[in-house]
């Protein structure tokens, strides 16, 4: 996971504003992923410009209207706001699968500090153990793209999930809180697979069965 956030509370972006605060959970978010560390504030006119780049850029490499699986980029949200209420509404038009601070941790300010931020936004580019890819990834991402995201996963050396997913899933820790309904459905989906294997060999077998009965009539007559 990233260490820059060990022992830290992050929320997601949904309807319950779910709490990852152990240590198991921020792994399941963080592990074998690209980490886009985003500081920026709803009021800065920059920001407002980038916004929009940047939540279709995210849309468009994690959501399955576009792509098959989710790309291994996770995207958390440090807000330089004077208000919560101002982070808030920001984040209520931002995907609901970004992460973010709480409003109320001061690590913010120090991330604020050891990033050197001074013309927000900054998009830090982050491999899953914390050290950094890219400082400033906003131009990169305004230029290239989604295209990028394939220069970051190379330099982070991220194990390919395809490798993953050959695994036995029952011998697989789960991830989320999804994991156990895509467990279900990948064995019914086996299961099925099995059972139209059987039926296919029991066609072939009363096929075969047949043929040689009529060619025995045949040789009789």
């Amino acid at each position: 996971m990233a260490a820059i956030f060990t022992n830290k509370t992050l929320i997601v972006n949904n309807k319950d504003k779910d709490k990852l605060e152990l240590e198991r959970e921020l792994i399941r978010a963080l592990e074998n992923k690209v980490m886009l560390l985003i500081l920026g504030s709803s009021e800065c006119p920059r920001c407002q410009e980038f916004a929009p780049i940047l939540k279709e850029f995210f849309v468009r490499l994690t959501d399955e209207f576009y792509v098959e699986r989710a790309s291994q980029l996770v995207l958390v949200f440090v807000s330089l706001d004077e208000s919560e209420e101002k982070q808030d509404k920001f984040l209520n038009t931002m995907p609901k699968r970004w992460l973010f601070l709480p409003f109320q941790d001061e690590f913010r300010r120090e991330l604020e500090l050891r990033f050197s931020v001074k013309n927000p936004p900054v998009v830090v580019v982050l491999k899953p153990n914390g050290e950094v890819i890219a400082a400033n990834a906003v131009e990169e991402i305004k230029q290239v793209g989604t295209a990028c995201f394939k220069n970051w996963q190379e330099a982070a050396d991220l194990v390919e999930r395809n490798f993953l997913l050959a695994q036995d899933f029952d011998n697989v820790a789960l991830r989320s809180i999804t994991d156990p309904i895509h467990q279900f459905k990948y064995k019914l989906a086996k299961e099925k697979r099995r059972k139209r294997t059987k039926e296919d060999d029991d066609d072939d077998d009363d096929f075969y069965s047949q043929f040689c009965f009529h060619i025995n009539l045949q040789f009789l007559f």
